[in-house]
């Protein structure tokens, strides 16, 4: 059986060094900013980079998106969720 999209969003939480979460939720702006830096992604703002483009950069690291610019920046679906598993390192395996 594949693993559920709670499933695989945990299994990123802790590749990237965060905490499981009980209940299904999506990324937080934090656990955003670990997976760019798992993924060595360069988010090329002072401060707290928006969500939305974290999003975006994320997509296009991984292969979702050909560019930035062709990024979708909605949450992630579950196919979305098992690359970017893939390119931080991340089982998702029960």
């Amino acid at each position: 059986m594949s693993p559920t999209v709670h499933e695989v969003r945990n299994a990123i939480r802790v590749a990237t060094g965060r905490f499981e979460r009980e209940f299904e939720a999506s990324f937080t702006k934090e656990e955003l900013q670990a997976i760019c830096e798992a993924l060595e992604v360069d988010v090329d703002e002072a401060g707290w980079p928006s969500t939305t483009r974290m999003r975006r950069l994320i997509r296009a690291q991984v292969g979702i998106a050909e560019s930035l610019e062709a990024a979708d920046d909605s949450t992630f679906r579950k196919g979305e969720l098992q690359a970017i598993a893939d390119g931080v390192g991340a089982s998702s395996e029960p």
